[in-house]
Order: structure tokens, then sequence, then C-alpha cells
């Protein structure tokens, strides 16, 4: 039973005289609030709805709903809790929610409409539900309306601030093997869970090497890498993982040091990649060479990261120490349609080759560019075709024959 008022009949033009939300225009990133009574779905929501730009939370009880001041709440019925949804949708309208109200369950449920006709008795504003089973596109087509419609403001972080109060996260991306469509691997992407700005990109916040948190930074990264690996381990078996570490760093020997005595002594783990940029790489090559020929005997390799028209400069290197290089989304992205990027990039392929480097395309997103990327001859593909890039947690959690040929 969901109470007496939700056995009333609802007038279908009955007008809700509550002021909906305006957080879709006003300039911060809108909050919402997961109500479930299974704890995996409401871990999958609020996973998802951050991704999609919200700042999201989860409701343990009825009374702790109003604690985030949510622009939107989001009512799972799978665990069919109706007096508990009842108790929570009383509680916004005594402290007289301005938001909206979204309802997520099995189409033609009969607590659905209980719920629609409670909404409409206290005046709460609702969304029309969303039937399960549901995909990500149809979330967000259905809270299309609710993201801001004017641009956020995007304030530079504080890295400082952001390592000393636990925002920083590593997010990752599947590297996929472009014959069997297999993951062979991931990146790790740092990003900050802001609490007023939700997720933000790194563009915000990645500290040179002048800023007094760059250390710090570099061993969160390095440190939350290795962490997670061990976690990625237990659930789907051993994951090769590459991180993005600025060259000033791997010139600090003690930092180097460290970071070997870290690296994880399971059977699995088969070492660690670091992401340089190529335009490092060729500006300091002799250090760079020096660098690359003591890490790999560590069980630590350096991948060249966007690699592009400079690649005959790489050429030039006496000694060639890197295991793979990464070839810039730029001249990945549209090489379908783009024959001087696939001359860029067989040129490049070419060139690994001759020195047993593996190949990346980066950025693909098309069908077409992964057919160009293929019959080119590279060895991985990463991108959105396969995947965004995803929390540690949502990653450990999706197992790897998931990525598989039907995204393709």
């Amino acid at each position: 039973m969901v109470g007496a008022q939700m056995n009333r009949v609802a007038q279908p033009d009955a007008k809700i005289t509550r002021k909906r939300s305006t957080f879709g225009r006003r300039k911060i990133v809108p909050r919402v609030t997961v109500v479930d009574t299974k704890r995996h779905n409401k871990a999958f929501l609020v996973e998802t709805l951050s991704e999609l730009g919200f700042i999201a939370s989860e409701c343990r009880e009825p009374a702790a709903v109003m604690d985030t001041a949510p622009d939107l709440v989001v009512l799972g019925i799978s665990g069919g809790n109706g007096i508990e949804i009842s108790k929570t949708l009383r509680i916004l309208a005594e402290a007289e929610f301005a938001g909206s109200v979204l309802a997520i369950g099995p189409p033609g449920s009969v607590l659905i409409e209980a719920i629609r006709q409670l909404c409409n008795e206290l005046s709460i504003a609702m969304l029309p539900m969303l039937p399960t089973p549901f995909s990500v596109e149809t979330l967000r087509a259905r809270l299309a309306d609710f993201i801001a419609l004017a641009a956020a403001p995007r304030p530079i972080v504080d890295v400082a601030e952001a390592l000393k109060l636990g925002w920083l996260e590593l997010w990752y991306q599947h590297k996929i093997d472009i014959g069997s469509l297999l993951p062979r691997g991931a990146e790790a992407l740092v990003r900050i869970r802001h609490p007023t700005w939700g997720v933000v990109s790194p563009a915000r916040f990645i500290p040179d090497s002048n800023d007094l948190s760059f250390r710090g930074f570099s061993e969160f990264v390095i440190a939350q890498a290795l962490e997670d690996w061990h976690r990625f381990v237990e659930k789907r078996g051993p994951v090769e993982i590459s991180i993005n570490l600025p060259l000033d760093f791997l010139k600090d020997r003690p930092a180097v040091l460290d970071l070997c005595r870290k690296l994880p002594s399971h059977p699995a783990f088969g070492g660690l990649l670091i992401e340089i940029n190529s335009g490092e790489i060729i500006r300091n090559s002799d250090l760079v060479i020096d660098i690359a020929q003591q890490l790999r005997f560590r069980n630590l390799a350096i991948s060249v990261d966007n690699v592009g028209t400079e690649w005959p400069e790489l050429a030039r290197l006496a000694i060639f120490p890197f295991i793979e290089l990464k070839v810039d989304r730029k001249f990945a992205a549209g090489c379908a349609e783009d024959r001087l990027k696939q001359v860029v990039c067989r040129g490049i392929i070419d060139f690994a080759k001759e020195h047993g480097a593996r190949t990346v395309a980066k950025g693909i997103e098309t069908r077409a560019d992964f057919r160009a990327v293929h019959d080119l001859g590279f060895d991985q593909v990463q991108g959105f075709l396969f995947g965004r890039p995803v929390s540690a947690q949502k990653f450990r959690a999706v197992p790897r024959s998931s990525v598989s040929m039907l995204r393709v």
C-alpha cells in the first residue's frame, strides 16, 4: 500500500501550482538525488547521471532526500516499496521542493500511476516516466531540458585544494585490439569531481612543472592507477594501464625510483605504460631515450603520444626504445574521408613496424573511421565508438567480453 491518497483518481488537467525548477538556466551544475531500494540500481544511476553532467548522490532514507538541495529526484521503483516512496514525496512537498521528479520502472506499473497521482496532489512537478529497461541515450534524452541551457562557467580549479579534499579521480577508456575487438588495455585519465561544478575536465586543472602541486598531482596519478589495477585484476583479470606523466617528473630520479618500488609484485602484472607527448620526446630526445632504456628493465615502458606530421623527426633518432605510438586524434578521426590523413597514418604505421612498436589510433568515433584504420593496419583503437572514459568503479564492473563487435 502506498497510502490512501495515492488511490485517488488524478485529474489529467490538474495544474502544477508550485514553481518548477529553474536550475537549467542557472549557471551551476544541476544536482540530482537517486532514491532506489536496490543498491546496484542506485549505484548505476548515480554513476550514469554523473557522466551526463549532473552532481549526483544517493539517498539512503526518505528523511535525507533534501540534504543535498536537489534540483531533480529520481525514483527507482524496482524494489516496489511504495510506502517509502510516499514518505519521500511528502517530505519533498513539506520542504517546498521546486524541482522535478523522474520515476523509473517497468511500464504499466500500478505504482507509477500512484506516484503520478500523489505528485499531482502535492503539486510536485513530475517528468514523464522512464520505462525499464532503458539506455543511457534514452535517459539523456529524457533529461535534455534539464541540462544547463546557458554555458556554465569554467573555473580553473585549484589542484592543491582538489588533492587535499580528495576530489581527484582516475577514469579509464578502453584500448581495443583492432583484429579481435577485445580490450587490450586502458588509458587512465584524470578528472575532478567538484562539489559545485561536477566532473571537471583536465584542461581546467592540469598543473605545469612550476606549480607547487605538480609533484603531488603526479604521485596521485601513479598511486591511484596502481591501486585500481589491483581492483581490476580481482574483478576482470589483468589490464595494461597507461598513465600520462610529464617529462619533468621522469627527470626526478628519486621520484622514478619510488615509482618502481610501488609497482605490483603480482604475477599477472605486465608493466605500466607511461605516455609522453611526441613533441616533448623530440625536444628532449637524448634525455628521453636514456630514461626509456632505464625504465624498460623496471617493468615500465614509454608510449609516444599524439604523433602526427612530426613523425619523421622520431625516425631520425639513433635508438628507438619505445613500445607504442599513439596517432593524434586529428589525423585518425576523419581519416576515412581524408587522403592526406591516411598518408600521415600510413607513414607512422610503417615506421612503427620497422621498430617493432605497436600503433594506436585515437579518437575513433565512427564506423567509417574504424574501417579505415583497420585497413591501414593499426594495432589498436581508442575512442567513443568503443566507449567513453568511465570511472574506475564502472570500468571494473564491465566484463571484458562486453566490449565487442556489436559496437561497430
